[in-house]
Formats: structure tokens, C-alpha cells, sequence
């Protein structure tokens, strides 16, 4: 019996296939920043980044681009997974809420994920020690300096890429018109949170076979208690029981998604993955947010689940916000649920009629 992987911010391994677009084609690139100094202060001599775009960018009587859309993915996932029949399919078609033939739509792979500059491409542990901010701050320079896109439309992104959102709207609070976080908090990750991330690391670390990040071969053993780790905490147990009702299928499952993560990822990039995370904190930048702002959650989360009462605490921080919790139904699927626009895409609607532009 096969089983569907599950949807995740974290790993996107596109198990719904891309369709016969009806959208304009997706057009990659790389962009190469030269001495990129990170929040750490250490340099990279040349950081990569690269992207996908569909449509054209377009100016409005101001002279700034007032079509682009930028979509941010999550944890070791890419620009890619949003070109998924399940995400494209219902929002980037002709006279879809993000219609490509109307809008620029940009979707970066992050540093240390995809087609960009990460550990395992050659520096391994030496790689600097990205954060959420050197995330942003890439890709404004990739956006402003590369794409030559002056103000967004929209930003908006699943998980890591949802917290990415908030990090943009008190960043750079006159660069965009709108902003959607999905399966994110505007908060400090603590709590069960940051204790499941920093077990991932510490059970790749604890492998003698990762030899500080210079193996040959990935560290089996201390990778795939991570993976399951990572598995359990973007589940959705009604899901995983409606896939799984017996105990020989749960087995099954549970080892072809082990292996099915393992023949994807890479330990180290895993470990600057989970760790880019440690100084995310909005939580005191909030006020600073001008453009209307619609955040998406749904109630079977287990990465942001909520009985914290932390986003309703905080969204009030912010003039122009509203927050949706999202009930669990046969539709939802935990943490994954940030990717089905099918689900929450009427939110976009509103958001986007709000923001327009008299």
C-alpha cells in the first residue's frame, strides 16, 4: 500500500503533482550576492539565491512595481513546492486571487535550502550561521537590487516563510500593501516548540557517524530520529489515522516516510535549518507593521497549537490585523494546512480587496 507524505512548512516533497499549468511559465534564476555579511558578522563571498517568477512585473502612476507577490516556503523546503496543483492550481490560474497573468509572483529557495547556498554545498559546519533576519534581508536585496522590484503586493509565506511575513512587515513596514502568515506565531519560539527543534539537532550531533558534520555518508542513525521527530511534529493525527487504521499500515507508513526523508536530506543543512530559527522574535517589533495583515492558523497545528493564547495576545500589537483560527475538519491537516489554499484562500480574497489601492 502507498501513502501520501505528509504536506509540511518544514519538507514539501511535492506529493501532489504539478498539473498541465493554465498559468504562465515558470521562469528560474540565480542571483549571486558578493560579501553577504550575516547578523553574525560572519561573510560569505558569494551567496546564491535562486528563484522562480511567473508573469511580468508591471508600475503604477508613482513609477513602483505594484503587482509583485512574493511567497515564502518553510523549513528545507523551496520556492518550487508552490507550483503544486494542490497551491497554483487554486490560486495562480486566470481569474484566480493571484492570477499569474496579472501578477509578478516570486518564490525564492531560502539560504541554506533548495538551489541556494547551504552547508552541504561544499563549507559544511563552516557555513555562516544564518538567521530568519539574513533570510530577509537576502532576498530584499534579491527583490530591489536583482528583480528591481521597489514595493510588494503582497508577502506572504507557510510556517518559516509565515514568520518571514512578520519580519518583513516590521522590517520594511512601507514596502508592501498586504501580508498573510500562515501556521506561524508572532513570537519567540520557546516552549515545546524550540525544545522539539533543538532535539533535532542534538539527535543528528548525537551520532558518532556525523563526525561534527564531516561525514561521508550521511549519519543514518542520528538522521532518522531527527526525521522522526520533525514527522511528529507537523502530524495530524486524524489524518494519519484515516491513512493508517491498522497497525500493519501504520508500520508501513512510518518506514516508507522515514526513508522517504532520508533520501532527501542532508544533516547538516538540517541542523542550520532548524537553528536559523533561535533569534526569531517579533513580539516587540509588531506595532511597527502598517500594512493590513490577515494571520492563518489551524486549530490541529501541533507546531503552533491554540490553547498558547499567544497570537491572540499579540495581533492586537497591530493597527490594521485580524487572526483566523481555522476548525479542525476532514479537509484539514495539521501543520500542512498552510499549503491548501483551497481551505483559507477566501482570506486571501478579503485581504487583497482591503489592501487595493484606491
Amino acid at each position: 500500500m502507498k501513502y501520501e507524505f505528509p504536506v509540511s512548512i518544514f519538507v514539501f516533497f511535492l506529493s501532489f503533482s504539478l498539473f498541465a499549468q493554465d498559468y504562465p511559465t515558470p521562469v528560474e534564476g540565480d542571483y549571486v550576492i558578493d560579501e553577504f555579511e550575516f547578523e553574525s558578522g560572519e561573510k560569505l563571498e558569494n551567496l546564491n539565491l535562486h528563484y522562480t517568477t511567473l508573469g511580468e512585473p508591471t508600475k503604477g502612476e508613482d513609477g513602483k512595481v505594484n503587482n509583485a507577490i512574493l511567497i515564502k516556503h518553510g523549513t528545507t523546503g523551496t520556492g518550487h513546492q508552490f507550483l503544486s496543483s494542490r497551491y497554483a492550481g487554486n490560486l495562480f490560474g486566470p481569474g484566480q486571487t493571484l492570477d499569474a497573468t496579472k501578477y509578478f509572483i516570486i518564490l525564492t529557495d531560502d539560504i541554506g535550502h533548495g538551489k541556494s547556498s547551504k552547508p552541504s554545498d561544499s563549507l559544511r559546519m563552516e557555513f555562516p550561521k544564518y538567521t530568519y533576519d539574513d533570510m530577509v534581508l537576502a532576498n530584499y536585496k534579491l527583490l530591489t537590487e536583482h528583480l528591481k522590484v521597489d514595493h510588494l503586493r503582497l508577502v506572504t509565506g507557510t510556517s518559516m516563510g509565515g514568520m518571514q511575513s512578520w519580519v518583513w512587515g516590521y522590517t520594511y513596514p512601507d514596502f508592501m500593501d498586504a501580508i498573510m502568515p500562515l501556521a506561524s506565531l508572532p513570537v519567540e519560539i520557546a516552549g515545546r516548540n524550540r525544545m522539539q527543534r533543538a532535539m533535532i539537532v542534538k539527535l543528528i550531533e548525537m551520532d558518532p557517524e556525523w563526525k561534527n558534520g564531516n561525514y561521508k555518508e550521511q549519519p543514518k542513525v542520528g538522521l532518522s530520529g531527527a526525521i522522526g521527530q520533525l514527522m511528529f511534529m507537523v502530524s495530524s493525527p486524524l489524518q494519519w489515522q484515516k491513512r493508517a487504521p491498522t497497525r500493519e499500515e501504520a508500520e508501513e507508513m512510518l518506514d516508507n516516510m522515514v526513508e522517504r526523508y532520508l533520501s532527501i536530506m542532508d544533516a547538516n543543512d538540517m541542523i542550520y535549518a532548524f537553528e536559523s530559527s533561535r533569534n526569531y522574535n517579533p513580539a516587540p517589533h509588531l506595532s511597527k507593521i502598517k500594512a493590513p495583515l490577515i494571520a492563518i492558523n489551524s486549530a490541529d497545528d501541533q507546531v503552533n497549537p491554540p490553547e498558547l493564547g499567544l497570537m491572540e495576545e499579540h495581533i492586537q500589537k497591530i493597527a490594521n490585523a485580524k487572526f483566523v483560527l481555522l476548525p479542525i475538519t476532514d479537509e484539514t491537516s495539521g501543520h500542512g494546512t498552510h499549503s491548501n489554499p483551497a481551505i483559507w484562500g477566501n482570506y486571501l480574497e478579503e485581504l487583497m480587496a482591503i489592501s487595493a489601492k484606491k
